[in-house]
């Protein structure tokens, strides 16, 4: 089919073969991963962190039960079940053209290949995205409305199909699991990016010199990663299982993603003479088999980066946010 389960209509060069190949011996394991959740699952039972179900969760939540277990495991459940009302109460509250504006203006620009986001859809999820992202914008003026949540608005409204429950995974992930990604100084995101640059010098310091030498900075990089949590990077599948990954254990999930990504392809990256070589490299790295094949993938993310505690994220979070503030 031109288009994927999720409605994304597939490039021109899509490489159907390996994509059969791989799904073939996906979908046994996708299978055999549905029985066990459906057993874990089974009656009214909460989802409850714990290390079996972070086993589960990092070998693939089934999509018809993420939902639930992204809902459970952010916290998002737990604040929905507080605030029975809040959301439809945000949705009537006060106009503010301009955060209305924002987000209108960038709605087309929502998954143009997506067949569900089209003004023609019936029904088109352009409305449901417009409603999330300005009750989103109305329920956290310090963050309001900036681009890249409408990728992540986009994503959650496809595997939800609610509203509601995107209103509160957003709330989730811009709120609790993200530091300050977005909003005016973005200064969480910044801040992650420079960690990055640190933990690749300790753990990849060819890469890490290489990039020094040529002066470049990370952000030019990695921003969309960070940014839009691998929305339009990586394949959606994959994307999905990182984020099964995120709602449980956190933000260092991305840099697991980022190190495996660029240890994978270390010897193409060190092939590059230029600044805008090693920005196409790290586009080419994003694209393949490797990152198609999500299930490796997200064994090798695990496996590949060695130890990372939160404990040293935080320490570098600390001295870069420290910097950042300093230069102003």
């Amino acid at each position: 089919p031109r288009v994927d389960p999720y409605g994304f209509e597939r490039p021109g060069d899509f490489d159907y073969a390996a994509y059969e190949e791989f799904f073939s011996t996906y979908l046994v394991i996708l299978t055999r991963r549905a029985i066990k959740w459906s057993k874990l699952l089974k009656g009214s039972g909460r989802v409850q962190k714990s290390p079996t179900v972070k086993r589960y969760v990092r070998k693939g939540v089934p999509l018809e039960h993420r939902a639930r277990v992204w809902m459970a495991l952010s916290g998002a459940q737990a604040q929905m079940d507080q605030n029975p009302g809040y959301y439809q109460r945000l949705l009537q509250g006060e106009g503010d053209p301009g955060l209305e504006d924002a987000v209108s203006t960038d709605l087309n620009r929502t998954f143009p290949d997506n067949v569900r986001f089209r003004d023609s859809a019936q029904p088109s999820l352009q409305k449901a995205l417009f409603n999330v992202l300005v009750a989103f914008g109305r329920h956290n003026r310090g963050v309001g409305y900036c681009q890249g949540m409408n990728f992540i608005a986009g994503y959650l409204i496809l595997v939800t199909r609610d509203e509601e429950e995107s209103f509160w995974l957003l709330d989730a992930l811009v709120g609790r699991i993200l530091p300050d990604y977005y909003g005016p100084g973005m200064l969480g995101l910044k801040t992650d990016q420079e960690v990055l640059g640190d933990l690749v010098r300790a753990k990849l310091p060819a890469v890490g010199a290489l990039l020094d030498r040529h002066g470049v900075l990370w952000a030019l990089l990695v921003s969309r990663w960070f940014i839009c949590l691998f929305v339009d990077v990586l394949p959606v599948e994959t994307v999905l299982r990182i984020w099964d990954c995120l709602f449980n254990e956190g933000s260092k999930i991305i840099f697991r993603v980022a190190l495996t990504l660029i240890k994978q392809h270390q010897a193409l990256i060190l092939e590059a003479t230029s600044v805008p070589d090693i920005c196409d490299r790290f586009k080419q790295i994003t694209r393949g088999s490797f990152v198609m094949e999500c299930h490796t993938f997200m064994q090798k993310i695990f496996s590949e980066p060695g130890s990372l505690s939160m404990a040293a994220v935080a320490r570098l979070r600390e001295r870069h946010r420290a910097q950042l503030l300093a230069q102003g």
